[in-house]
């Protein structure tokens, strides 16, 4: 039997690796951990502290999707997170709304793959304690 130990990385099919790296980078702030390939065909990975976002457009036979997975993105405060997001013309494919342990809104990238963008309250049950 095969045992699984933990998520190794998610990863996202970009078009356009420069186009996408301003996105991740400029825009949503993730640092670089990993880069390999060149201005054009390249694998980029972005360490979190819960895991590892690549992102790459190597593979031809893989192509960017927003019915494929997502990623979803803590942050510190939605609603600032969200006016920067529309300052900067991020396409809004879902406005924030709540559950009874946090509050989620839905964009995507350039490429359309869908990222959540997540606010845990004082109720969920991974909030640190106060």
């Amino acid at each position: 039997m095969i045992k699984i130990e933990d998520i190794a990385f998610t990863a996202y099919p970009v078009t356009d690796i420069q186009v996408s790296r301003h996105f991740y980078e400029d825009l949503l702030g993730l640092k670089v951990a990993v880069n390999f390939g060149d201005a054009h065909k390249a694998w980029i990975e972005y360490n979190l502290p819960s895991g590892t976002l690549a992102i790459s457009n190597m593979a031809e036979a893989w192509s960017p999707s927003s019915s494929g997975p997502s990623i979803a993105f803590e942050v510190e405060d939605l609603n600032e997170t969200m006016a920067f997001l529309k300052e900067k013309d991020v396409s809004i494919i879902t406005e924030p709304f709540e559950s009874p342990i946090c509050t989620i809104a839905i964009i995507s990238d350039p490429d359309g793959n869908l990222i959540t963008i997540h606010k845990k309250k004082a109720s969920h049950p991974d909030h640190p304690p106060a």
